[in-house]
């Protein structure tokens, strides 16, 4: 079970929104390759960025916060906002990502997603996020018809190395984690699952250990670790005490 910090980019720096309004910002820090270097420190080994002003573009916006994150941490990075070509995706790895999350273009050209991980096998990932079970793109600024779970089904098969699902009503708000459609989500596909948005406070890094958490790959936390709630130190060892492995 990985637990993924969030580094969430707005003009250069680490902010967290509510409720994905751009307007509704709180700066946590200015200098996000310092955050990087910070969660390092405390022990994470993983690190989950997001390009805001990049998903609402369409292309990257915040590429010079990207690279300096990558400059000072050894920790792997996954990145999504704004990458909707295959040159963006290759671009980005051969720079140093672990991972390349596709959101926007997983609902609007699902072949280049198959076709990515084909090229790049085990460094894609797909990100489904949805408002009331369905599934929005561009930054969170337009809602389409199609259901979560009909969105990862279509990647069956395809060498998705994961699912981040990201329930919209709750990031950024400390509602806890929707886990009914999250557990559903995963249980409905063979892609390993990482649950995103509302994750609040230890009672829910407390929820992650029990059994039928054992589905998903990890969560990511955001407002909740700036905010104090969530002690990185112990949250990572309950992790490790019940994987037996890093967290």
């Amino acid at each position: 079970m990985i637990l993924f910090p969030a580094i969430d980019l707005k003009d250069g720096q680490c902010v967290r929104l509510k409720l994905g309004d751009m307007e509704a910002a709180t700066v946590y820090n200015a200098d996000p390759s310092e955050q990087a270097r910070l969660f390092e420190e405390q022990g994470f080994r993983w690190l989950h960025v997001v390009d805001l002003n990049g998903a609402f573009a369409g292309h990257s916006v915040n590429g010079k916060a990207v690279e300096a994150i990558l400059a000072v941490t050894s920790n792997p990075v996954q990145l999504g906002g704004g990458i909707r070509t295959l040159a963006d995706i290759e671009n980005w790895l051969e720079k140093g990502l672990a991972r390349v999350i596709l959101g926007t273009v997983a609902v609007r050209d699902p072949d280049l997603v198959r076709e990515a991980c084909r090229l790049f096998e085990g460094r894609i990932a797909v990100g489904i996020d949805a408002r009331g079970g369905r599934v929005s793109v561009e930054g969170w600024a337009e809602a389409s018809e199609l259901g979560a779970v009909e969105l990862a089904r279509r990647f069956e098969g395809a060498g998705v190395a994961a699912i981040i699902y990201t329930d919209i009503d709750r990031d950024g708000v400390l509602a806890g984690i929707n886990w009914e459609s999250t557990l559903a989500l995963a249980a409905s596909v063979d892609i390993p699952v990482i649950a995103s948005g509302g994750l609040a406070s230890m009672e829910d890094i407390e929820r992650l250990t029990q059994p039928d958490a054992a589905v998903l790959e990890g969560a990511i936390s955001g407002r909740a670790l700036y905010d104090g709630r969530i002690d990185p130190s112990a949250a990572l060892a309950m992790l490790d005490s019940v994987a037996g492995l890093g967290s």
